[in-house]
């Protein structure tokens, strides 16, 4: 048990891969953890592995919409797995919606008052965010319909993806090379209001149950190994680990998170009890890593990048 000794640490001209190997050296806390997230993410990236990336929307209304779609042009993600409103922020961005800096203490009432919504300390106007996708969507929605009048929500994220022009778009950049995006939750934002707006007046079907089969065939596979980036709980990382645990489970895994254990719920749930359930085999190389993926995931991607 009494290995490893404490190595105190000294800051001086540092690449973030050596950073990091000394906050592991440091032994402390999140610091260690977070080490440990990008030897297994260098490891997952050199073996064969199928590599899933997973994470909710919020972040995608943050700089953090440009890291993960440089993840994607980097070909560091295989299968993507998060919310509806990653699809809403993305789109809106690409279609001209500006996003502003705030803070968490502005008058909410106000902010109201003057067509603002804050999310957190970002501040979204609505001309910003329901009123591109509602005056773009339809188009091309139109234009799908009349290819077809069934759709599964991968095939059409990656349609729209394909008509987004915005280099620093996380569905143009999936689109470009592939890589299919699933939301399990499609119609729980905006781009799914519309998609149920747009079926009131055509005889439009939505096939959720297409991207269960796809997602659940894509990871079924015991001749390659299956690892997952988790940012953040919910429904994203549940649908990851789900459909995991049909063949037996992750093999790499690193969750980030802010939330405590405590309370039973699955975005504070540790990795370990996804062992439990069959989501992450017996022998996997995961961690934990809590802190804000904000803070955290630039200081991981940096290393991992020197490194690969």
């Amino acid at each position: 048990m009494l290995e490893k000794e404490v190595q105190d640490i000294k800051l001086g001209k540092l690449t973030f891969s050596q950073l990091v190997d000394k906050m592991g050296e440091g032994g402390g806390f999140s610091a260690k953890n977070l080490s440990i997230a990008v030897n297994i993410l260098e490891t997952m990236n050199k073996d064969e592995c199928i590599k899933i990336l997973s994470f909710p929307a919020c972040i995608v209304s943050t700089g953090m919409r440009g890291i993960i779609a440089q993840m994607i042009e980097k070909g560091l993600v295989d299968i993507i797995v998060t919310t509806c409103g990653t699809l809403d922020h993305d789109l809106a961005r690409a279609w001209g919606g500006k996003y502003y800096q705030g803070s968490f203490e502005l008058d909410d009432n106000k902010l109201h008052q003057e067509g603002v919504n804050r999310l957190g300390n970002i501040l979204i106007p609505n001309k910003s965010y329901g009123e591109p996708l509602e005056e773009n969507m339809n188009p091309i929605l139109e234009e799908l319909y009349k290819e077809k009048k069934e759709w599964s929500g991968r095939e059409l994220i990656h349609q729209f993806g394909l008509r987004v022009k915005d280099e620093g778009s996380i569905l143009h950049q999936a689109a470009k090379r592939n890589i299919p995006i699933y939301v399990p939750g499609i119609t729980d934002g905006a781009f799914g209001t519309n998609l149920v707006w747009f079926a009131q007046n055509h005889d439009f079907k939505l096939n959720i149950l297409d991207d269960e089969k796809e997602l659940n065939a894509s990871v079924f596979r015991n001749d390659i190994k299956l690892g997952a980036l988790m940012i953040g709980g919910g429904i994203s990382k549940h649908h990851t680990i789900w459909h995991s645990q049909f063949r037996g489970g992750l093999d790499y895994a690193v969750f980030i998170t802010t939330a405590t254990q405590y309370d039973g719920s699955l975005s504070g749930a540790r990795l370990e009890e996804a062992v439990s359930w069959g989501k992450i085999r017996e022998n996997a190389r995961y961690t934990t890593v809590d802190g804000d993926a904000t803070i955290i995931l630039p200081f991981i991607l940096s290393a991992l990048y020197e490194r690969l």
